[in-house]
């Protein structure tokens, strides 16, 4: 039929493999080392690029620290008409 599928009872096996794996806890050494491992992999910005993506990030918020300031000051001045 079209709803069958094969492979299936191979699929539940993959399950139960995993549900098993996944039950086992790692030591907290075997995590770190993980980590340390991980880290390793990371491509760390240069000096010129952090600089760089710090400048970009300030300015971004400054911008909109100064939208939201504005919009903040022209609703409050258009409360204050309608309210008094």
């Amino acid at each position: 039929m079209a709803t069958e599928m094969r492979g299936e009872p191979a699929a539940t096996e993959d399950k139960d493999k995993e549900k098993k794996s996944a039950r086992k806890r790692t030591s907290p050494v075997l995590f770190v080392r993980q980590i340390i491992a991980e880290l390793r992999k990371v491509i760390w910005p240069t000096r010129s690029e952090l600089i760089n993506y710090t400048l970009v990030s300030l300015v971004f918020v400054l911008v909109m620290m100064a939208f939201v300031a504005g919009l903040d000051w022209g609703l409050q001045k258009g409360v204050f008409a309608v309210f008094g």
